[in-house]
């Protein structure tokens, strides 16, 4: 059996290492993300469960959606937001500057507490790639999240009003091939809006992703290559 100093050192290096959503600003209200290094029992708040930072390497993975089994914390709560007003995640801590973040979200059939995260539509709101320079030294969106430990975007101010998950999504790329992905989710009741919804076209299901671009950032000539397309369908902002 494992010490526990063993086990604490092991958190620690996690913990450092990577990083998940610990809270959120919600239309200029805080709130308390789920702490997946804590006890889930009592734990209520309008994040998802989900238990280590770890990232999840296969987007087939059933954890993929929102890093658990898809479903409902028993705590679970959800936040009240305007069709139009921000969101900002923030993370604790994060230290990966390569690669892309995207911010999906999904409308549930009805309440979102009662659904499984792997039944849903996603569409996506907000993404930052590789903003300048080149895919090895360039300034990517997760540079920024280093910098700020946090992501805000807006919800489209023409959504349809409902109750929707929100997915954050965080894809480190400094591993030669092996994309990391780093989901977590959570949960919004939106009011007001202009009553649309995203087509097909814009519409992805996790867990999937179309063949993702795969790439070694420490290639020889990659000080050649600066452009990147970032995973999914186009943003929609409401058109």
């Amino acid at each position: 059996m494992k010490s526990l100093a063993v086990l604490a050192a092991a958190f620690v290096t996690r913990a450092l290492t990577h990083g998940g959503v610990t809270s959120y600003v919600v239309d200029g209200t805080p709130y308390t993300g789920w702490q997946p290094y804590n006890s889930p029992t009592g734990q209520s708040t309008i994040e998802r469960p989900y238990s280590s930072y770890d990232p999840i390497l296969n987007v087939s993975a059933s954890t993929f959606s929102c890093n658990n089994n898809g479903a409902s914390g028993g705590g679970q709560k959800s936040a009240t937001i305007r069709a139009g007003a921000n969101v900002t995640a923030k993370w604790s801590p994060w230290t990966h500057a390569l690669g892309p973040v995207m911010v999906y979200m999904a409308k549930c059939p009805g309440s979102c507490t009662s659904t499984n995260s792997n039944d849903l539509s996603w569409f996506k709101i907000y993404e930052r790639g590789l903003l300048s320079g080149n895919i090895a030294t360039g300034a990517w969106g997760l540079g920024e999240v280093v910098k700020t430990l946090s992501v805000t975007s807006t919800i489209p101010a023409a959504l349809a009003a409902g109750e929707y998950l929100i997915r954050h999504e965080l894809l480190a790329l400094d591993q030669v091939n092996s994309p990391e992905f780093y989901p977590e989710c959570a949960q919004l009741v939106v009011t007001g809006g202009g009553g649309k919804t995203p087509g097909d076209q814009y519409l992805i299901k996790f867990p999937g992703y179309p063949p993702i671009e795969r790439i070694d950032i420490y290639c020889v000539g990659c000080e050649r290559i600066t452009t990147y397309k970032v995973p999914g369908p186009p943003v929609w902002n409401g058109q």
